[in-house]
């Protein structure tokens, strides 16, 4: 099966090795026999058909404030993949815009897409460190590093992706990080992400594949040295003692 991604903004939003998750994915779909195609989305660019997993990665805020208008411009295309079924990955800067507004250090407000019920405003310290995270509705963690100073607030009665063990998360108080809604995914976490947490990996390509018409779970693969990277980095977590 040929899997199709829109990476959006691949030459600004790459912070701390983004792009990293892109060949993970591709990775592990070769593995199972699946084809990954990636259609790069770049400022000017109409959103294309037939995409089953959306990808936005982090940047700085000049970066953000760059393709935040095109993104805008995006929304309603983006909304109805999502609602057709496409699944979404959004990390740091990216998944600040997705949701309704990022005001950044300046008090400038970047406009979002609506596609998680958050917002966020940039605070005067910066949030920096490896993140230990439980996913109870995965029954699983995530671990990666994290380096921001937004502060994400989720409307009432959202789901965190995450909560937090070690580390910062959202906003350093409520102990929530990222988001979910349906297939829309959010986080804080770089590092890249995906190389040390195999599972996630595997349930954004799932959703991928299901959107692209194949159900069923994927095949297990062996994971030693995903684990063994994933327990290095919540290793450095739980070195920075409980939630700050």
């Amino acid at each position: 099966m040929r899997i199709t991604v829109g990476h959006l903004y691949a030459d600004y939003l790459n912070i701390y090795a983004d792009r990293g998750n892109m060949a993970v994915l591709s990775t592990r779909a070769a593995v199972r026999g699946h084809e990954l195609a990636v259609a790069e989305i770049e400022i000017g660019d109409p959103v294309p058909s037939g995409i089953d997993l959306f990808y936005i990665g982090g940047g700085q805020d000049r970066e953000q404030e760059l393709v935040a208008p095109d993104l805008a411009s995006k929304a309603a295309a983006l909304e109805a993949a999502v609602a057709g079924g496409a699944a979404f990955l959004a990390v740091c800067g990216g998944y600040q815009l997705l949701g309704r507004h990022y005001t950044d250090v300046a008090g400038v407000e970047l406009p979002g897409i609506g596609l998680l019920p958050l917002y966020t405003e940039a605070g005067d310290r910066r949030m920096i460190g490896d993140v230990l995270l439980d996913c109870a509705w995965a029954g699983e963690t995530l671990a990666g590093f994290e380096n921001h100073a937004g502060r994400t607030i989720l409307d009432d009665g959202a789901e965190p992706l995450g909560r937090v063990i070690h580390g910062f998360g959202n906003d350093g108080v409520t102990g929530f990080e990222g988001c979910r809604a349906g297939r829309v995914h959010g986080t804080y976490l770089h590092g890249p992400l995906l190389p040390r947490n195999p599972w996630f990996a595997d349930l954004l390509l799932g959703q991928a594949l299901a959107h692209a018409g194949v159900d069923g779970e994927l095949e297990p693969l062996e994971d030693g040295l995903e684990r063994a990277a994933h327990e290095v980095s919540a290793a450095r977590a739980r070195e920075r003692g409980g939630r700050r």
